[in-house]
């Protein structure tokens, strides 16, 4: 592939909903330009950028891919990303590289809840955008109910360049309404539209929509605006110029309308990227630190060489494939760069640009333009590679914790082997997964956004690795303590042939504050126990404490002070007072009013605001305590503390409540008392589980 200027190069990120024909539409466009042979389709799973077996198998987008391709002298980068929830943070990391959005909406659906989400991405990356009507050939698709929608939630500054010709089954081309000319396209789906005249049922609505457009570009621009009143109109090298600017200002947002199943539009809809959207010279420069301080850097070729590591990907054959854009200076092949972050030195063999999931070989790449490399060494997602010497560093995409978490089991001992570093390769290629032991319950867990995000690590396990692992949902780490003081005697005594055993220890048990876990104090005066015995008293205690008394989980927040006991010179031993402890320590237990303890959750919700009602009520039927509200727009944010049981299944739960349009995120805060209802069926259920174990082991 051919070296490309950074003036000719538009990196555009392909955002949206789930199911809005992101995929379908990229396919278009690349056989469109000519860089693919025919009509590749989703449903046949063979599409460039829908690469992976379980986007394949699910068809839908999982991870975002990339396919660079020529139109017209001009390198387009497209990113085709996930419009699903769970996936959406893989949306949000890729579109730091990414110099314009494409939003694209459904025809008949109109703005969706994550077509919302994705809007807001590119708000917070500075993102000029466009966006296109898709699907308008489907039965009930309207043009003019999705635009609706989209003034409903973005406002008037998105404005129709184009209308449709013709509707639903008769969809056939679409108006241009810069040039007012009409384009047809055949039904063989070639994507290249026949130029003619407006039809004459359609010339008064093209004429209102062109006049509205000529009149919202000129208002930002005093001369066009003096040319628009002298004259009426603009003509269209004018408006496209107007039109140029205003994009890149981001105070219009073009709407453009087509259908990628049946290829219609893409021709324009690559002429207007080409045309209309930025380059990355034309962008403001990307925030970096020099030294620990803000550093201003331009994308310019004149630069020595930085590049920023976007995304990661694990491919069983080659390894690990890092994703990049060049933010300054030319990338040559075999160039050899420090990994800032890190402090690494790596070098970038076998450079190229990617199309799916091949990598097309490069000699060089220019500042701006996105590339590819297999199998660097030290490198991940989020670190940035530059000349020897030159201490600039790019800030990475700060991405929301996992929100769900499952306990994940290997299913053999050779699955239990393998499963940590297949694991951590996949770690590698997606930022949103946590993958740690529970220290108390010994399960490992695996979090991510999502029920069906954590499936998908599973089925790649297998499939990419051959380790066969179930989930399950994690094990509540309940706790134990004590409400009273006791005071209490614990005496072993054993007789038997030859030495016998003897320990004796008088114990005060007390309570103390959540979070300070265990104090053992040693009060004897005297030598009533011998020194050398007092560590096995207070092993004992610390044992019994390990396996709880009610339910079986560890005691913590108390204080036994020793004070008193007896010993005898030939029986007593370790051991002896080992086991006298213990037996204080459950004769402590009928005293001290034991209780069970559970974590409680920080809880952050985002949601529409016509949701917050039924959020509040759920959460208080799930013993939740709302600790504060805000509103940002159209948002609501719920924060709250709910104990862990109640949050197994929110996910779901959050999902129907409020149509897939509300998220969350959780944390660990603090233990706190179990109601004693619900106390009692979890005595109940762990007293029943032990009896189980036990008629196993008989």
């Amino acid at each position: 592939m051919k070296t490309y200027e950074s003036k000719d190069i538009r990196n555009v990120g392909v955002v949206g909903h789930g199911d809005s024909g992101k995929t379908t539409l990229t396919a278009g466009l690349l056989f469109t330009a000519g860089a693919t042979t025919r009509l590749l389709r989703v449903d046949e799973g063979n599409t460039i950028t829908d690469f992976d077996e379980e986007e394949v198998q699910r068809k839908i987008t999982i991870s975002t891919a990339i396919a660079g391709f020529e139109w017209k002298k001009t390198k387009i980068n497209l990113l085709d990303t996930p419009g699903y929830n769970i996936f959406i943070n893989d949306t949000r990391a890729s579109l730091v590289a990414a110099d314009a959005a494409l939003v694209v909406v459904d025809g008949v659906a109109g703005v969706e809840v994550q077509t919302e989400k994705v809007w807001h991405y590119a708000t917070e990356f500075q993102l000029p955008r466009a966006l296109i009507i898709n699907k308008l050939d489907r039965e009930r698709a309207s043009f003019q109910r999705a635009l609706e929608s989209i003034h409903g939630a973005f406002g008037r500054t998105a404005i129709p360049i184009q209308i449709p010709l013709g509707a639903e089954r008769d969809f056939q081309g679409v108006i241009d309404l810069v040039r007012m000319k009409a384009y047809s396209y055949s039904a063989d789906g070639d994507g290249k539209g026949k130029e003619g005249e407006i039809p004459a049922n359609l010339a008064d609505a093209a004429q209102k929509a062109h006049e509205a457009l000529v009149e919202m570009v000129a208002e930002g621009n005093d001369a066009l605006m003096e040319e628009f009143f002298d004259k009426g109109t603009l003509p269209p090298e004018h408006i496209l110029e107007g039109l140029q600017a205003a994009i890149r200002e981001m105070r219009l947002f073009p709407v453009l309308c087509g259908s990628g199943l049946r290829n219609i539009g893409s021709d324009l809809l690559l002429n207007f990227i080409a045309e209309n959207l930025p380059a990355p010279v034309e962008r403001e420069s990307p925030t970096a630190k020099a030294n620990g301080s803000e550093a201003a850097r331009k994308i310019s070729d004149a630069d020595p060489c930085s590049v920023f590591v976007f995304k990661t990907t694990a491919d069983p054959f080659a390894g690990r494939i890092s994703y990049f854009k060049v933010y300054a200076g030319v990338l040559k092949n075999d160039a050899n760069l420090q990994n800032v972050t890190r402090g690494a030195s790596e070098r970038l063999s076998h450079i190229g640009s990617p199309f799916g999931k091949t990598i097309n070989p490069v000699t060089e790449l220019r500042a701006g333009d996105i590339g590819a490399v297999a199998k660097l060494k030290d490198t991940l997602t989020g670190d940035t590679l530059a000349d020897k010497g030159l201490p600039i560093q790019y800030q990475p995409v700060k991405l929301p914790e996992p929100s769900i978490a499952f306990a994940i089991e290997a299913k053999s001992r050779q699955d239990e082997d393998r499963m940590g570093n297949a694991v951590h390769r996949i770690l590698e290629e997606d930022q949103s997964l946590r993958f740690y032991r529970d220290p108390q319950t010994k399960e490992f867990l695996l979090a991510g956004s999502g029920q069906q995000h954590v499936e998908v690590v599973v089925s790649r396990l297998k499939k990419r690795y051959g380790v066969d692992v179930t989930l399950k949902a994690p094990k509540i780490p309940y706790r134990e303590t004590i409400r009273a003081t006791a005071d209490v005697q614990g005496r072993h005594k054993k007789q038997t042939g030859g030495h016998g055993q003897f320990g004796d220890c008088w114990i005060r048990m007390e309570p103390l504050p959540r979070g300070a876990r265990f104090e053992f104090v040693n009060d004897i005066f005297g030598g009533a126990i011998p020194k050398n015995y007092i560590p096995a008293v207070e092993k004992g205690i610390l044992e019994a404490a390990e396996n709880g008394f009610l339910a079986g989980y560890p005691m913590v927040d108390f204080r036994v002070v020793l004070y008193d006991g007896s010993y005898h010179d030939v029986d007593s031993s370790e051991l002896s007072f080992k086991l006298a402890a213990r037996k204080a320590f459950k004769n402590a237990m009928q005293q001290a009013r034991p209780a069970l303890l559970e974590p409680i959750m920080n809880v952050e919700i985002q949601a529409p605001v016509e949701y917050a009602g039924d959020l509040m009520g759920d959460l208080n039927g799930r013993r939740g305590r709302i600790s504060g509200m805000d509103t940002k727009g159209s948002t609501q944010i719920v924060r709250a503390q709910v104990p862990m049981a109640e949050m197994l299944n929110y996910q779901n739960d959050l999902t129907s409540m409020t149509q897939g349009r509300g998220s969350f995120t959780m944390e660990f805060d603090h233990y706190d008392f179990v109601p004693a209802l619900q106390a009692e069926k979890i005595i109940a259920a762990a007293k029943a589980a032990k009896a189980g174990e036990e008629e196993e082991e008989e």
